[in-house]
């Protein structure tokens, strides 16, 4: 019966980088920001490797490139590294944005989840002792409420998505090819990136901040 070598998780994945370019991947001190295009020098050293595939590699950079010591390093650092540890390209402003941005939100669904939240049911027992106390508040709160939410919807949702999207024109279909630059929608924000791979209505970007994305041509802009 024939057995096989493969990698079966992405922390296995990991691991592989860390062994396979230790001068590259850090587990966790020295980590520096990945060269642009990172990606397609792994694919060329690993070649017919028996370990892993392309697809293992991608879910691995996108876990690595979204750690808050990775946004830490493209924040702090002046250079990106390749494979072998030497100084590629200069860390563009637009980057260290891009992963302070990044972290900060992290950090922030982190808080959240963490928070401890009151149980719902104390509050509304202790309201119902006091009868005419929550007839009031409720009115008033609610009253409260619907006139913010109405203020929301009118001026901000539609506005901030035409002025999201309504500078930049789609990326034409002949447009969608490899090493092309353009912006790529996350979200409701649109992110800078490089095109690494086309595959049928699947496209594969690297964000600025080296994380590999997939994604499909309707969500890519022109630069």
């Amino acid at each position: 019966m024939e057995t096989t070598n493969k990698l079966k998780d992405i922390k296995e994945v990991l691991d592989f980088l860390y062994a396979e370019f230790p001068q590259c991947f850090k587990q966790k001190d020295g980590i520096k920001p990945l060269k642009v295009g990172i990606f397609k020098d792994i694919a060329a050293r690993i070649e017919g490797s028996e370990k892993v595939s392309k697809t293992q590699v991608r879910q691995a950079l996108r876990k690595y490139t979204s750690s808050w010591r990775y946004l830490e390093a493209v924040i702090n650092n002046e250079f990106r590294v390749d494979l072998d540890g030497n100084d590629a390209e200069k860390v563009e402003q637009e980057h260290v944005e891009h992963a302070q941005k990044a972290l900060e939100e992290s950090r922030a669904k982190m808080a959240k989840r963490k928070k401890p939240q009151r149980p719902r049911q104390d509050g509304r027992g202790e309201r119902r002792r006091d009868g005419d106390t929550k007839s009031y508040k409720s009115r008033g709160d609610n009253k409260h409420r619907h006139g913010n939410k109405n203020a929301k919807v009118n001026a901000k949702p539609e506005q901030q998505q035409r002025r999201s999207s309504g500078k930049v024109e789609p990326l034409p279909a002949n447009e969608v090819k490899v090493n092309n630059k353009v912006k790529v929608k996350l979200g409701q924000a649109l992110v800078n990136a490089t095109i690494t791979e086309v595959n049928k209505d699947e496209v594969h970007v690297e964000l600025v901040t080296g994380m590999q994305v997939k994604t499909k041509a309707e969500s890519l802009f022109i630069l």
